[in-house]
């Protein structure tokens, strides 16, 4: 079987090893993503297997790809392949679940706690000697806020949304979830309607999915529903918020903070507004980033191309 990886060098810059998949077959690595359709065709070319991160694979590609039998996802999301296209043609579609629930989760607090605390603006302070200057025995210039007996609400309860619900609440926080459906208390965090879960938050953290029915779920009529000073987390995917009201919010003093490791164009544009904004903290979409999360992609790639070729697919999207 011949194997083409479209895209490889965010999920392997150089520190794991494709030997996996190249016990499987003939394989092909590129590394950089491409959007051209002449260019994909051409990396494509006679390969049967082929994973992608974030090159496209429209309907067209799917339809001209000559020999093309399987299509993996170097993701949980697969928003990048033709789905409906693939399934047309009878070509299985899988992704890779689960695999960064722990990176994100210690992402989303993690932007938390320097938003609370200030950790690497004080570092730096003490560095620039403002604090031998000072003659105070301790120094600070950003307010420090406790979490213990705030509100997070989470949107979006899957497997990420749970692992950040449990650090919160060992933090002392109380947690609402939304995840679409109204659902039963879970481990002492309770459902909430949207209206409020934005009402009553002290933090609202996103780790939904990009579906039509939540892009821009964080918009300029739910930022005016919610707390003066609430903090926002995005580790998911950047079209969930209205990036303009988020920056007005920002500036206004309505939204104390945010912590933003995904962007709705990526990578971020110069005139992005987010860019500009006050107490605006954004990260080049790393949460999930970790090698050890990226070496349970690599892992479970690998063991969705090996099922596949056994005539047992797992984690099909589109069966």
């Amino acid at each position: 079987m011949k194997i083409v990886v479209l895209d490889g060098a965010v999920e392997n810059p150089g520190d794991l090893s494709w030997s996996g998949f190249e016990a499987l077959g003939e394989l092909r690595v590129y590394d950089d993503a491409i959007t051209d359709e002449s260019q994909i065709l051409s990396r494509i070319g006679d390969a049967e297997a082929v994973l992608t991160n974030k090159t496209p694979l429209g309907a067209s590609v799917i339809e001209k790809a000559p020999r093309l039998a399987y299509i993996g996802v170097l993701a949980t999301g697969y928003n990048v392949v033709d789905i409906d296209a693939a399934k047309k043609r009878g070509v299985p579609v899988t992704n890779i679940p689960g695999y960064g629930t722990a990176a994100v989760a210690q992402f989303a607090i993690a932007m938390l706690l320097e938003i609370c605390c200030r950790v690497g603006h004080h570092a730096q302070a003490v560095r620039d000697g403002r604090w031998s200057e000072c003659g105070q025995w301790c120094f600070w210039d950003y307010p420090i806020l406790e979490l213990a007996g705030k509100t997070m609400g989470i949107i979006g309860f899957g497997s990420i949304g749970q692992a950040t619900a449990r650090i919160a609440r060992s933090l002392g926080m109380e947690v609402l979830f939304n995840s679409g459906r109204p659902g039963p208390e879970r481990d002492g965090c309770r459902y909430a309607e949207l209206d409020e879960l934005f009402a009553r938050s002290d933090v609202i953290s996103l780790h939904c999915p990009l579906f039509p029915a939540t892009r821009g779920i964080i918009s300029r009529e739910a930022i005016a529903k919610m707390k003066d000073g609430v903090i926002l987390l995005n580790t998911a995917r950047g079209p969930l918020v209205d990036e303009q009201a988020l920056a007005d919010a920002l500036n206004a003093g309505k939204v104390r903070a945010a912590g933003l490791d995904v962007v709705a164009e990526e990578p971020i544009r110069p005139d992005d507004p987010l860019l500009h904004a006050k107490n605006c903290f954004i990260t080049p979409h790393i949460a999930w980033a970790s090698r050890e999360s990226r070496q349970r992609l690599m892992d479970m790639a690998v063991e969705n191309l090996r099922a596949f070729q056994a005539g047992e697919p797992i984690h099909v999207v589109n069966g």
